[in-house]
């Protein structure tokens, strides 16, 4: 039993490291190479923006406008 729960928690901990990409992790250029400098920059606000845009929603479901979506952009930004 106690070998079937180490396995299980292995494979848990090898699958959540494995998709846990970040914007980071993602800063390669087309031929595999790390981005470095302005480029890497560029390309991680990017994926930022683009990772908490989908997010800016209300309860009700409606896209955020204005101030809303301003104060939602700067929070999610800070935190990823």
């Amino acid at each position: 039993m106690k070998r079937l729960m180490l396995a299980a928690l292995i494979t848990a901990f090898a699958a959540g490291s494995a998709m846990a990409q970040t914007c980071e992790t993602k800063a390669v250029s087309k031929d595999g190479k790390p981005l470095a400098g302005a480029a890497k920059t560029s390309f991680v606000t990017k994926c930022k923006e683009d990772t908490c845009t989908p997010k800016a929603v209300s309860k009700d479901g409606k896209p955020l406008a204005g101030a809303a979506k301003d104060a939602f952009m700067k929070k999610c930004l800070a935190e990823s």
